[in-house]
């Protein structure tokens, strides 16, 4: 997938979701909720401020991190579902 985000924007690939408990008990499709963790796969060049500089993101490939229940759009490339976002929609990086 080569997919370049532009300005302060990440593009993610979800989790997958959990299909059985703790317990062994499968859960059906319509049970399972959309996991709001996801891992990093490429990011933008920063956030363009009003004095014409940049600022990096504190995300990088790889990272592994939580997002807010609504951010991001979700598209499919090649296949895959991805979301891109704004890094303000991230709220974790997980270590």
């Amino acid at each position: 997938m080569n997919l370049k985000p532009l300005g302060d924007k990440v593009v993610l690939e979800r989790t997958q979701a959990e299909t059985t408990t703790k317990g062994g008990i499968v859960l059906p499709d319509s049970a399972t909720e959309k996991p709001r963790q996801g891992k990093i796969l490429s990011v933008g060049d920063g956030k363009l401020l009003k004095d014409g500089t940049r600022k990096p993101l504190t995300v990088k490939k790889g990272d592994t991190v939580l997002f807010s229940s609504y951010g991001g759009t979700e598209i499919k490339v090649d296949g895959n579902e991805v979301l891109i976002m704004e890094e303000s929609d991230i709220l974790a990086i997980l270590g």
